[in-house]
């Protein structure tokens, strides 16, 4: 039974925690990304140069997936948003001229005016109007966003190895240009729908391209350089990042704007845009025999092996059922005779015996 402990710490320590080998973590990595597919909504056509934000092809970038358009904005006076804390006034007196609200959109002009719609009247701003007001048009990329492929590239290197390798094979036959991924026959073709993604995320798309979120393509790479480099091989997971049980954090959207000269006027076309960000995110471990690490752990491993004897030992007499079996075998009851001399009980007959417990001192004899 103690060889069968120690056996299995051994095999822990040097099987599965390779207690032989040299490691490194965290391998240094680049990203290179690539999104290709077009759709369109209403009268508009999307193509990649405006979905796809930033540009870049870094390995975190976004997809616009819906959007809510405020038109012809102009700089000039109008009413504050209603949703903006304080903006509502009964007076000139409630606005101070001069005051800019970190939370609204433009500087007050000291005056209260009726607000768009209705007899409420809120502070009258400097600003591009008209401003946001939750009644802008909106639009979705319509049913073609989830066939939208991204191309993802991913180089690595461990420089305690000077082992690097890469997540795309050698394209000398245009490969690339007919395959997506597939983890059993297509593991090197790292091209992706962006559908397949949400969908390993858990997530349902129409809901995610309603509201917008964070997703994360998490790459490991864990390679043990003993074996060819042929072993050593990315495996993907696909995760939602942002909480989307928490409403306040839930989601993901951005703002940006168009400019153009309408009749001498600067103008800009507001643009709230929600959308499926990509983190793409690398993480690795790689491993080499080395003999200062074995003989350490070799080391550790035969020290431990009395520890192993003691703990198998307590565990038996304590807890297992048929303790007293072991405890009979593991220990030897020593029995005195007329004679005074004192022998294994094994070893006489007719002799008075006397037992003696565990805690004497003269009791039986550990061997």
């Amino acid at each position: 039974m103690e060889f069968l402990c120690s056996l299995g710490m051994s095999r822990y320590v040097f099987i599965i925690q390779k207690g032989y080998q040299e490691s490194e973590t965290g391998p240094e990595s680049s990203v290179i990304t690539k999104v290709k597919g077009i759709t369109h909504s209403h009268d508009k056509v999307w193509d990649v140069e405006e979905y796809v934000k930033p540009p870049e092809g870094g390995s975190v970038f976004s997809i616009i997936t819906r959007v809510e358009v405020t038109h012809s904005q102009t700089l000039k006076t109008c009413p504050e948003s209603m949703a903006v804390p304080n903006a509502t006034c009964i007076s000139d007196s409630d606005c101070i001229a001069g005051k800019m609200d970190m939370l609204g959109n433009g500087e007050r002009t000291g005056r209260c005016i009726p607000h768009y719609s209705g007899t409420v009247k809120t502070c009258e701003i400097l600003a591009w109007c008209p401003v946001e007001n939750g009644g802008a048009i909106s639009d979705s990329l319509g049913k073609m966003a989830p066939q939208f492929t991204i191309l993802i590239k991913n180089s690595i290197h461990f420089p305690r190895f000077g082992f690097s390798k890469g997540n795309i094979k050698d394209d000398k036959n245009g490969y690339l240009k007919r395959c997506t991924f597939n983890e059993t026959s297509d593991l090197y073709c790292p091209i992706f729908r962006l559908g397949f993604i949400v969908e390993q995320a858990g997530e349902n798309f129409t809901e995610l391209a309603e509201k917008g979120g964070v997703i994360g393509v998490i790459i490991n790479w864990n390679c043990n350089l003993d074996l060819p480099d042929s072993a050593c091989n990315p495996r993907y997971s696909f995760q939602r990042l942002d909480p989307k049980t928490i409403q306040e954090s839930s989601g993901y959207n951005y703002r940006f704007a168009k400019y153009f000269n309408c009749n001498g006027t600067n103008t800009r076309i507001l643009i709230k845009a929600y959308g499926i960000r990509i983190d793409v995110i690398v993480h690795g471990q790689a491993g080499k025999f080395s003999l200062i690490p074995t003989i350490i752990n070799l080391a550790t491993a035969l020290t431990s092996v009395g520890v192993g004897s003691f703990l198998c030992d307590w565990i038996l007499l304590t807890f297992m059922n048929k303790n007293k079996v072991y405890s009979t075998r593991k220990f030897d009851q020593i029995s005195q005779c007329w004679d005074g001399n004192s022998v294994p009980e094994s070893s006489i007959k007719n002799c008075s015996t006397q037992d003696f417990s565990l805690g004497d001192p003269n009791g039986p004899i550990q061997f």
